[in-house]
């Protein structure tokens, strides 16, 4: 039996974030699947995302991004009372301020969800290859 290769990329600095947001370009994202457990301080959202690392374009893996530490989450032009609408996440991308980070999710319509954390540390772990 053939065990297919499921990746796991952990980042803590802008080369890793970089290499996870590559990964997430074009990845769509529906808004029940993100989620914010306040009190563990960990940011998820579950993605339909393209095997970009593998160079297999064709192939479409569900995947977990989870952003640990996280203070406060922001977002901006989306409904979250839409469920079922579903947004491509076109990258993510972060800003140092003094004492933190502000890590920011940009979807297309001009959606976005801002991260305030005090550290980088976010992993993309695949779940299963979509048939």
């Amino acid at each position: 039996m053939n065990k297919k290769y499921l990746a796991k990329i952990i980042a803590t600095d802008n080369e890793g974030l970089q290499m996870i947001s590559a990964c997430c370009e074009g990845a769509k994202v529906k808004i029940s699947d993100i989620k914010f457990l306040k009190s563990n301080k960990i940011f998820l959202i579950s993605i339909e995302r393209i095997r970009v690392e593998s160079g297999q374009k064709d192939k479409k893996i569900n995947s977990i991004c989870k952003f640990d530490f996280v203070d406060f989450v922001k977002s901006k032009n989306i409904d979250q009372k839409k469920k079922e609408l579903v947004l491509e996440l076109v990258g993510i991308d972060y800003l140092k301020n003094e004492n933190d980070f502000e890590i920011s999710l940009m979807f297309n319509d001009n959606a976005h969800i801002s991260l305030k954390t005090e550290t980088i540390e976010i992993s993309l772990e695949d779940q299963n290859e979509i048939k």
